[in-house]
């Protein structure tokens, strides 16, 4: 065979190579999308059991700090109190339960293995913990100068943000 014929063939059987791991690369994040999107919609399904307000007309917000964070859930619409008394009660509940260590609700959503929710739970008398109400809801204000429990604070708000889809951002 001619050194021209081989090269050819080198190089047919690198494309080849290159196609299939192209393939592979799309289908990989094709199916971790799918897989993505079950858990979202298992997750609204779970939360819906849990929390009492719409999740389809509210939305959380999960700000990082420095010493913790910020969690905020508003109504879509202002003026719809129904859906605000509804996140008022409801985080105003979480607060509470969260200062006493019970994660509970969290974890009936999320799974007990939800990045971060371990070392909050055990960690919960060194995180302050304060509920506010805002006009169109009301947030949680978490704070600690204990640098792993940030890091779990952190941890769990990801955890949030990328659960909860659409119904959720940073910020």
């Amino acid at each position: 065979m001619k050194l021209e014929d081989r090269r050819v063939q080198a190089l047919a059987a690198a494309l080849a190579l290159i196609v299939v791991a192209a393939t592979a690369y799309v289908l990989t994040g094709l199916n971790e999308q799918r897989a993505l999107a079950a858990r979202q919609a298992e997750i609204a399904a779970r939360s819906r059991q849990v929390m009492p307000f719409d999740l389809e007309r509210t939305t959380h917000h999960f700000a990082k700090s420095a010493t913790g964070g910020v969690q905020t859930v508003t109504s879509d619409d202002p003026a719809d109190a129904e859906q605000v008394t509804l996140i008022r009660e409801h985080l105003a509940a979480e607060a509470a339960g969260f200062g006493r260590g019970d994660y509970g609700d969290p974890a009936s959503i999320h799974g007990g293995e939800m990045p971060g929710l371990r070392d909050l739970e055990q960690g919960h008398d060194r995180i302050d913990i304060r509920y506010a109400e805002l006009p169109a809801g009301a947030r949680i204000t978490y704070t600690t100068s204990d640098a792993p429990l940030v890091t779990a604070l952190h941890a769990w708000f990801e955890a949030q943000v990328t659960d909860h889809g659409r119904h959720a951002e940073h910020g």
